[in-house]
């Protein structure tokens, strides 16, 4: 395995570990703290904050901040520009305690598009997927499609991101095979492929 590449205009701070593989590009900044996963990639202009958790092969495009109080599971993709906050009611004239920051999770497999913005606090399940321009003010359940301001439930997704269609609670995915069942929100994978 290779180890990490860092472009020289990066910046990746004493006290920060990126794993074997990981590629940082022209102008990231990882802070100390941050521990970044193997076979990653951090776009152009990438800030990784300071305790900020990144897995295994996690994909984030150019000008995204990954502030304090974010996890990132294995295998998630952040589209280009979009944002993670991480204080519910900041003010810039009044210290906000590193002990309010909100916690953040993208569980393993979810997709956040371009220029989506996550609300700190949140959840994002599984395999999910936040369409661009989203604003992600609540949890988002595994394998759910959400999209608009505020994001909503639109549909549901394989772990290959085909879309499933339901019969009786049941679906499988027409590319790979996947079968799935659903109870209200719930989806839970079969294992089966074909």
């Amino acid at each position: 395995m290779s180890a990490a590449f860092v472009h020289p205009t990066a910046v990746v701070d004493e006290g920060a570990t990126v794993g074997q593989g990981s590629r940082i590009w022209h102008g990231c900044h990882v802070m100390a703290g941050a521990r970044i996963g193997r076979d990653c990639v951090l776009g152009h202009c990438v800030f990784v904050g300071p305790g900020v958790r990144i897995g295994n092969n996690v994909h984030v495009q150019n000008h995204v901040s990954v502030y304090e109080g974010v996890r990132l599971e294995d295998d998630v993709f952040c589209g280009p520009s979009c944002v993670f906050t991480n204080v519910r009611r900041p003010r810039s004239a009044v210290p906000t305690p590193r002990d309010a920051y909100a916690t953040t999770t993208a569980r393993r497999g979810a997709s956040i598009g371009a220029n989506a913005t996550v609300v700190c606090g949140v959840n994002l399940g599984e395999y999910c997927l936040v369409g661009a321009g989203a604003v992600v003010t609540g949890d988002v359940p595994a394998h759910a499609v959400v999209f608009g301001t505020p994001a909503r439930i639109r549909g549901w997704v394989c772990c290959c991101g085909r879309p499933l269609q339901w019969r009786r609670g049941r679906a499988r995915c027409d590319a790979c095979g996947r079968s799935f069942r659903r109870r209200g929100t719930v989806v839970r994978s079969d294992g089966e492929v074909r």
